[in-house]
């Protein structure tokens, strides 16, 4: 059985709570039914949906108790907001870890993988704790500080946002001792009406809760490097770097591939470095050298962090690859599908046509979002990446992505359908053996279900649609 995480009477005392029911005793912390493991603490969030109608389900699947706002039929706390009292939950949770040292990601593109590299890092140098998934929002990052142990040694966690004021909360709420921005992109700028210069702002806010003489770890090679490090300054950051740039603490000097991805030669302060990742894309690079500074920032040494970034795999989403057997003979699949802007796409494409294969290069895209007015050029623009990486066909799904199909010269187009449900059986009838494909789009354009759709052809009577 796992080690206890918070007791009825210790749920009381943070939230200011009331228990009812009986007393009990959690191992975790769930916020979805679904989801709910043996021995978790549910709570009820009102949400789309309101969590109390789902007790039922997270007692049947093993809670041991309830955070509600009302009475139920369970051991529980009752409180007057449950949102809050997780709030409440998790800053209890940061209290009581008194030795940890918390470092936080953000930035427009990268920040879940260099999360993930991270925590890789943190597990092996001891009691570690992070954030799962993209779990980075108001609700995500509370709850990920709430199912910390109280024995965490070192924790990582992923702050992301929409719109400005979002991450300024969330980080004084960790009070990290180090912090990390990937890098600024058109990423969310049809929120902002100073466009890319107000996503660098909403970024910065990540200094707020930044204790006073940590770590702010920028990248070099992006242009809002000087405004983001004048910032950090001011809040009392110590600020180091990384990128291809020469000022860059930790600079990548050379990036060739291998069989097995890539080796990474680099001057990690003044001295030389060499790395072995399993990922071959350009960007891994970069994020590699941004995740071996919040390694060290942390404590963890550099032999254990070069482990953990030569084991470290691709997550599914943001790279993670398999063979497929399709109808017509096994292909590669690519999942990019978590989400997309335009320079995460042109990446992906310039890695795709940098791959040996002995079939074609094929791309299937979904709409990139949240780029404002000048969406459509954006779109079409792609076109520019495809030639240059020599890509063999393109599929698109999504009226956004209809900008780029007419961009196109035929001879690489695949197919344009209004959806990505609409686009899978076209996809699935064009691939043959040897062809390596890589899809790519914005979450809410529903990319992942291309993917889902492909690996369905693995199965017996499997297809497309």
């Amino acid at each position: 059985m796992a080690d206890p995480l918070w007791t009825s009477e210790a749920v009381a005392a943070a939230t200011g709570g009331r228990a009812s029911g009986g007393p009990f005793v959690a191992t975790g912390v769930a916020i979805d039914s679904r989801t709910a493991l043996p021995g978790d603490l549910f709570v009820a969030l009102a949400a789309e949906r309101d969590g109390h109608a789902f007790v039922p389900a997270a007692l049947a699947a093993g809670a041991a108790g309830v955070l509600a706002s009302r009475p139920v039929e369970a051991p529980a706390v009752i409180v007057e907001d449950t949102l809050r009292a997780l709030d409440a939950l998790g800053l209890a949770a940061r209290a009581r870890a008194t030795q940890a040292l918390r470092g936080a990601v953000t930035g427009s593109v990268g920040k879940t993988s260099v999360t993930q590299l991270v925590r890789a890092g943190l597990d092996l140098a001891g009691h570690a704790h992070g954030s799962v998934k993209s779990y980075n929002n108001h609700i995500g990052v509370p709850l990920t500080l709430a199912r910390m142990p109280a024995d965490t040694q070192r924790a990582i966690f992923e702050i992301g946002m929409n719109h400005a004021g979002e991450i300024a909360p969330l980080s004084r709420m960790v009070e990290p001792h180090a912090v990390a921005i990937t890098n600024v992109e058109a990423v969310h700028v049809e929120n902002f009406a100073d466009g890319e210069a107000g996503v660098a702002g909403a970024k910065a806010e990540i200094f707020a809760g930044l204790q006073r003489g940590g770590t702010a770890i920028l990248n070099a090679d992006n242009r809002w490097f000087e405004p983001l490090r004048g910032a950090a300054l001011q809040a009392g950051a110590r600020v180091i770097s990384f990128g291809a740039a020469e000022v860059a603490d930790a600079q990548l000097v050379r990036s060739s591939r291998t069989d097995d991805g890539a080796l990474l030669e680099a001057q990690v302060f003044g001295a030389p470095l060499t790395l072995s990742l399993r990922q071959s894309a350009p960007h891994w690079g970069p994020m590699s050298l941004c995740a071996l500074l919040m390694m060290q920032a942390l404590d963890v040494d550099l032999e254990t962090a070069a482990r953990a970034l030569a084991s470290f795999e691709p997550l599914e989403g943001r790279g993670a690859e398999r063979q497929v057997r399709g109808p017509a003979g096994a292909f590669a699949l690519i999942d990019e599908s978590y989400n997309a802007s335009p320079v995460s796409v042109a990446a992906a494409i310039a890695d795709l046509g940098a791959r040996r294969t002995g079939g074609r290069r094929i791309v299937a895209l979904t709409d990139m979002l949240e780029l404002g007015p000048a969406s459509p050029q954006l779109h079409a623009g792609l076109a520019e990446a495809i030639d240059a990486a020599g890509i063999d066909l393109v599929f698109c799904a999504g009226p956004l992505m209809q900008s780029l199909w007419q961009a196109l010269p035929r001879p690489r187009r695949g197919a344009w359908a209004g959806s990505a449900a609409e686009l899978a059986p076209c996809l699935a009838r064009a691939l043959r053996a040897g062809d390596t494909v890589m899809i790519k789009g914005s979450r809410d354009s529903r990319a992942a279900s291309l993917v889902q759709s492909l690996v369905a052809l693995d199965r017996p009577g499997g297809e497309a649609g």
